[in-house]
C-alpha cells in the first residue's frame, strides 16, 4: 500500500520553465499578467523567471522588470531560477523570495545547457547558494536529469547521491531532482528518492515532473511515497528543456492543473482548488494562444462528468 503524505506543496513553474522554450517571444505585461493569475489560483509557490544571461535565455530577458512588476500576493514564494553566482546576485537584487541554483547530473547536458564539468558545476553551484545564503535568502537547488538523459542515457543513481551528499556538506538542505525529459519509470523514482532520504534525513526534497513518456502520475506518487514533500508542474503543460532535441522540448512538463486534479481527488491538501487551478490554466491559455494539454481541461472533474451524465440521463431517459 502506498504511503502518502497529508499536504503537498504544489510549484508551478510556467512562467520560467514554460517561456523560456516556448516557440516565440511573450510580451512582459504578458508575463506579469500570468504570475499575477496563477497567484489569484493560490499556488504556494511561482517560479517567475531566469536570470541567465540574456544570450543563454533570450525569452526571459526581461527577468528583473518581471520580478518589478508582479503583484504579490501574501503568502505566496516567488522563486527566480540563478544557474551560476552572476545570475544568483541579479536574483537577490531583484527582491526574489527563493533562489533556485541548477546543476545536471548528465555530463553531457551539463555541457550544453551550462557550459561547464559536473565537477565545476558543483563549483558554480555552491558559490550561487552562498550569495543566496548571505542575503538571507532561502535557496533550493535542482538537480536536473537526475534519472534519464537523450544524451548519456540512464543515470547511475550513486551520482546523484553522490551529488546531494556533496551539497549537504556544503550547507545546503533543500532540492529538488528533475525528471528533465520526462523519460524515468516509477521505480527507478522511488527508489532514488527513498535512496536520499533514508541517508539524509535532514533535507527536503521535491520532484520537477516531466511528462514525456506518459508515467508523470504513476512517478509522482512512486516520488510522495518515498518522501517527497513538493510536486513542480507547468500550468497547461507549457515548456521542456531547452537543450533537448527539438521534437522533446514542445512535449515535456505535466500540467499543473493536472497533479492539483489528482491529489485533491486523493484527499491530498495542495491549498489550491481543483476548480481554481482549471480555471487559471483556462484564463492563461488565453493570453499565450494556446490549447491547455491537460487531462482535467479536456475530460472534466467527476463531477462535472457526473453533472454531464445527469443531463443526458434527462434528455435521453433509458
Amino acid at each position: 500500500m502506498l504511503s502518502l503524505p497529508d499536504k503537498v506543496t504544489v510549484v508551478d513553474v510556467a512562467a520560467r520553465d514554460g517561456l523560456q522554450s516556448f516557440h516565440r517571444w511573450v510580451d512582459t505585461d504578458v508575463k506579469v499578467a500570468m504570475v499575477d493569475r496563477l497567484s489569484d489560483a493560490g499556488f504556494p509557490v511561482v517560479e517567475v523567471t531566469n536570470f541567465a544571461h540574456p544570450r543563454v535565455i533570450p525569452h526571459l530577458r526581461d527577468a528583473e522588470e518581471v520580478m518589478a512588476r508582479i503583484r504579490r500576493r501574501p503568502g505566496t514564494v516567488y522563486r527566480g531560477q540563478a544557474p551560476n553566482p552572476r545570475g544568483a546576485e541579479r536574483a537577490v537584487a531583484a527582491k526574489v523570495d527563493e533562489v533556485l541554483g541548477l546543476i545536471t547530473a548528465s555530463e553531457a547536458y551539463n555541457l550544453k545547457n551550462q557550459n561547464m564539468t559536473i565537477e565545476k558545476g558543483v563549483d558554480a553551484a555552491i558559490a550561487t547558494f552562498r550569495i543566496a545564503d548571505a542575503a538571507g535568502i532561502p535557496f533550493l537547488l535542482a538537480i536536473g536529469m537526475s534519472f534519464w538523459c537523450a544524451y548519456d542515457g540512464p543515470i547511475p543513481e550513486e551520482r546523484v547521491l553522490g551529488l546531494v551528499a556533496r551539497f549537504r556538506d556544503a550547507g545546503i538542505r533543500r532540492f529538488y531532482l528533475a525528471g528533465s525529459l520526462g523519460m524515468e519509470d516509477a521505480r527507478h523514482v522511488g527508489r532514488l528518492f527513498r535512496g536520499i532520504l533514508d541517508r539524509h534525513g535532514d533535507v527536503e526534497l521535491g520532484y520537477h515532473v516531466h511528462n514525456l513518456a506518459g508515467t508523470g502520475t504513476a512517478n509522482i506518487l512512486a516520488a510522495l511515497d518515498a518522501g517527497a514533500s513538493f510536486i513542480e508542474g507547468s500550468i497547461c503543460g507549457i515548456g521542456g528543456g531547452i537543450m533537448t532535441p527539438t521534437s522533446m522540448a514542445s512535449v515535456g512538463n505535466i500540467p499543473t492543473e493536472d497533479i492539483v486534479h489528482m491529489l485533491n481527488d486523493m484527499g491530498i491538501d495542495t491549498g489550491v482548488s481543483t476548480a481554481e487551478a482549471v480555471a487559471a490554466a483556462g484564463d492563461i491559455a488565453e493570453m499565450l494562444g494556446i490549447e491547455p494539454r491537460s487531462h482535467v481541461v479536456h475530460a472534466g472533474t467527476r463531477a462535472s462528468i457526473m453533472r454531464s451524465a445527469a443531463l443526458n440521463q434527462r434528455e435521453h431517459p433509458l
